[in-house]
């Protein structure tokens, strides 16, 4: 609930409306550098997208302090800052820990994948119990962000463009038929993998804003 000091609290689709534009455009581009064969440095057509600086998955970072600041003006504040940014830790953890397991070779391939994209996903829903209207906005804005990236990457696939969105990495041990590979590199890591990045990254840097924020000095809910 807003306390008194703050504006009407902005609802969710008003909050990740301007940042989804941005991303979209930001995923255009990229798109068309990697087609084009740009700079290599800023459009790597590499699997993974070799760290090029045109993309969009460093943007939680910046989109994370943005809807916090946003939430924080609204009188929307954690119970705990602590708790944001430790709940984010660990769900970090949880991220390296299923991305390993997903790749152990010991382990039969489905269950290892399923294991690790099951731990993965439960690292990026820990940020609800310490901030909910922060993962519920992150979550929203990850979407927005990753259901068009998972549509080229379809199209990227079936026509082999020769970008980043179609590149296997290297030993790939999964099937080849169409489908299956899309599912596999291209449904599951956008909606499921990245989304829970997103909560993750987003929540750690919107719980380190809150936590050196001057503007309230209470929770939301007890500021009645």
């Amino acid at each position: 609930m807003a306390d008194h000091a703050g504006t009407a609290r902005p609802g969710t689709l008003q909050l990740v409306l301007v940042p989804s534009i941005i991303t979209l455009a930001i995923l255009a581009l990229r798109t068309v550098g990697e087609l084009q064969h740009w700079n290599k440095l800023l459009f790597n057509t590499n699997a993974g997208g070799g760290f090029a600086l045109v993309g969009i998955s460093w943007l939680p970072f910046i989109f994370g302090p943005y809807f916090a600041m946003k939430l924080l003006a609204a009188g929307d504040r954690p119970p705990s800052n602590g708790k944001v940014i430790g709940f984010a830790l660990l769900g970090f953890v949880l991220m390296v820990v299923g991305g390993v397991l997903a790749n152990l070779p010991a382990i039969p391939m489905a269950l290892r994948v399923i294991l690790g994209v099951l731990l993965m996903a439960f690292g990026g829903l820990l940020p609800l119990f310490a901030w909910p209207s922060l993962f519920k906005t992150l979550i929203a804005y990850g979407y927005a962000a990753r259901i068009p990236v998972a549509i080229i990457m379809y199209f990227a696939i079936a026509g082999s463009w020769g970008t980043h969105y179609d590149a296997l990495p290297p030993n790939y041990p999964g099937p080849s038929e169409l489908w299956p590979k899309y599912a596999f590199i291209g449904l599951v890591p956008q909606l499921v993998i990245w989304p829970a990045f997103t909560s993750i990254v987003g929540s750690l840097a919107g719980g380190i804003t809150a936590a050196v924020s001057k503007r309230g000095k209470t929770p939301a809910h007890a500021a009645a």
